[in-house]
């Protein structure tokens, strides 16, 4: 079972990577052992908003543990999401609706994006948050989209 559980994770985690395109990652701590602790960035493209981008940086823990992929990053990152084509909102926009996941430590922590909309504003609203299988966290970042005509160039 402990096998399984395992496998499943580890599943998930080359899922999951394959959701984002990694910008790249600069570092922030030196580790004398082990890679240094960094933040990375990685984009994504709103999958059912066409004309929607986001970038979310990440803090990543180094080490030794952090190089063999079994640190647990911690719950720290920003997000910006920004109008990059036309956008075309769908007949029924759902009032909450998940646009992305990736997973933090090896097992039961992932970091999602949400996405809402202000129909009053005609604004979409992501926000990023950190999950466990047991507690979440109060950490979060919002960034917000006008939906408004295409500027094109």
């Amino acid at each position: 079972m402990k096998r399984a559980t395992t496998i499943i994770a580890v599943i998930g985690l080359w899922s999951a990577a394959a959701a984002a395109e990694q910008i790249g990652c600069t570092s922030t701590t030196f580790r004398l052992f082990g890679a240094n602790d960094r933040v990375c960035i990685s984009a994504f493209d709103d999958p059912h908003i066409p004309g929607v981008s986001c970038h979310v940086s990440q803090a990543r823990t180094g080490g030794v543990k952090g190089s063999l992929g079994l640190a647990e990053d911690p719950s720290r990152f920003a997000i910006a999401c920004r109008q990059t084509g036309p956008i075309t909102l769908p007949d029924k926009m759902p009032r909450e609706e998940s646009v992305f996941s990736e997973n933090t430590s090896i097992l039961f922590k992932e970091t999602k994006v949400v996405r809402m909309y202000d129909e009053k504003r005609r604004t979409l609203v992501y926000v990023a948050i950190s999950r466990k299988v047991i507690e979440g966290s109060p950490m979060n970042s919002i960034s917000t989209v006008p939906v408004m005509p295409w500027q094109g160039r």
